[in-house]
Formats: C-alpha cells, sequence, structure tokens
C-alpha cells in the first residue's frame, strides 16, 4: 500500500490549529485516528490543547530524519547529494556500456538483464 509522505510543517500546522479550535486533526493526518478521535472527544478540556501545543513544538524541532523515522516508517524525502548524482552517472556510463556489448553480440541478452539489474540495484 503506497502512503504519502508526511510533512512534519502541516503536521505543527495542524496541531497549532487545535488550541483554538478542535484538536486531533493532526493525528488523523499522521495516521493515528485512535488518538485523533481521542483528541476530538476531549476537545471541551484544556488537556488536549496542552497536547497540541507540545507536540506542535516536538514536530519542528525534530530534523527530518527524526520525523520521518517516527512517521514516515523511516522512508526520508530522496534528495540526491553530490555522491548520489556522481554514482548514478557512473551506473548509466556502465549501462551504456554494456548496452553496447549486447548490440555488438559479446554478450547475451540474458547476461545483459542480470548485470543491468546489479548496476541499478547499487543505486536504489
Amino acid at each position: 500500500m503506497l502512503t504519502k509522505r508526511k510533512s512534519r510543517t502541516i503536521a505543527a500546522i495542524l496541531a497549532l490549529s487545535g488550541i483554538p479550535l478542535v484538536s486531533g486533526f493532526h493525528k488523523f493526518y499522521l495516521g493515528q485516528p485512535v488518538w485523533g478521535i481521542l483528541y476530538v472527544l476531549l476537545s471541551w478540556t484544556p488537556i488536549p490543547k496542552v497536547a497540541c501545543a507540545i507536540e506542535a513544538v516536538w514536530y519542528l524541532a525534530q530534523d527530518e530524519e527524526a520525523f520521518d523515522q517516527n512517521f514516515n516508517q523511516g522512508k526520508s524525502a530522496v534528495k540526491f547529494s553530490p555522491k548520489t548524482s556522481n554514482q548514478v552517472e557512473s551506473v548509466a556510463s556502465a549501462l551504456r556500456e554494456l548496452d553496447a556489448l549486447r548490440q555488438d553480440g559479446l554478450i547475451s541478452e540474458y547476461e545483459f538483464e542480470q548485470k543491468r539489474r546489479q548496476l541499478l540495484d547499487q543505486i536504489s
């Protein structure tokens, strides 16, 4: 099942909106519906409002990796660093050379596919 990546900024905004309004929308957004229902049911008390304020600060205080670990199943946004970019370029170059060998008949289609998968696994 594919789930959309959660943003810590949106989570913090929803948590802050729960202070003057109905609390708990940030919990629904983060995939915690039981907590969301509990916050909504207790919205007439100050408890979820205080919790919302604390959680908003907590979301913003976390770095992206910690937030992703907690709320995105450890999956961070794809960011290409120079190292990753160089790796992609080298794999692309190797794939072009491999394709040339296949077209020249020096390796079989099966050998090409095996090596292609190995090269692509290096960057994923």
